[in-house]
């Protein structure tokens, strides 16, 4: 009788197993020659060689799935298993196109050429600005990046930070706390992680520091080392702002900076940082700028013709 390991890779093996042990018991069920033990993230698999070759074949289809859909259902799991599988995706064949498997069924990709860019980019770059107006997935790509990489273990923890200035509404007029006061200016950034993190993961995330939101003023004085960082509406904050962000990156840090210089809310007075950074930071190794356009809109198509009429609009005075 031969002897196979086999790793569950998933943060968690317990959703792996299921309710009560109900998906290990499946497997079980699907392969009764072999003798089956799960020792918390490892199975110890018994049997013959042949058996064990298949099981170990359909255990990594399986996992294959879960890691990027995230559950199994029971008809699933008995898919993979018997090998009628084919029309359920799991082959990684396809898994560049895809950046995470977000919650109900939500595949997100890199949909436009310029959003490509930013994943080859990251892949030498520690620095990334992402430039474009409003609908290009500037925000939404880099969270999906980010969650990959926090998946992939890449890193420990993602940050996300953005400028809390006003569109025209005071904070000191808006009712509750200090959280409750900033939630708005940061709501696209929950909506996209609340597309790709299920909720209790979300909660348990942000209850232990592994996901953190923050204003980007409560970002002085901090090394951030182990994460993935974004700064979000970039073009509201200073020069002086933008230089003391960049300079919080630890060795093993991800920086992703995402801005649309064409909606600039700070003061007169305070010009936006973003718009000469690439001026001042062109030619540094290791820093890249992705420039979108109205190509990229992945909303509806009207925002694509707003974005052009303004544009043009521009150009002509």
């Amino acid at each position: 009788m031969n002897e196979l390991l086999i790793r569950i890779e998933s943060d968690n093996p317990v959703e792996f197993y299921g309710i009560n042990d109900r998906n290990l018991y499946l497997i079980k069920k699907q392969f009764p020659k072999l003798k089956i033990v799960a020792r918390g993230d490892t199975l110890k698999v018994l049997g013959e060689q042949e058996e064990l070759d298949l099981f170990e074949k359909r255990m990594q289809a399986l996992q294959h799935y879960f890691s990027g859909h995230g559950r199994m259902s029971e008809d699933i799991i008995e898919q993979i298993l018997t090998g009628n599988d084919a029309h359920l995706n799991v082959s990684p064949a396809d898994a560049n196109d895809v950046i995470v498997f977000g919650n109900n069924g939500i595949v997100v990709k890199a949909r436009t050429a310029n959003q490509k860019k930013m994943l080859e980019s990251a892949k030498s770059n520690d620095v990334i600005f992402a430039i474009g107006p409003a609908g290009t997935g500037k925000t939404y790509t880099a969270v999906a990046m980010a969650v990959r990489a926090l998946k992939n273990k890449e890193v420990r923890r993602i940050v996300l930070c953005r400028p809390a200035v006003e569109a025209g509404e005071s904070l000191g007029f808006l009712p509750g706390d200090m959280k409750e006061k900033l939630d708005p200016y940061l709501q696209p950034l929950y909506d996209a992680l609340y597309d790709m993190i299920p909720a209790e993961k979300m909660q348990y995330y942000m209850e232990n520091r592994v996901l953190e939101i923050a204003p980007l003023a409560f970002m002085r004085g901090r090394t951030l080392d182990h994460a993935y960082v974004i700064l979000d509406e970039a073009q509201n904050a200073t020069a002086g702002q933008l230089k003391m962000f960049l300079t919080r990156m630890g060795a093993t840090a991800k920086f992703i900076i995402t801005g649309d210089i064409t909606q600039i809310d700070l003061p007169r007075n305070h010009p936006s940082g973003l718009l000469n950074a690439e001026y001042i930071l062109k030619g540094i190794q290791g820093i890249d700028f992705i420039h979108l356009d109205g190509s990229d809109v992945v909303r509806h198509k009207i925002v694509r013709s707003v974005i052009d009429a303004y544009e043009k609009n521009t150009d002509s005075k």
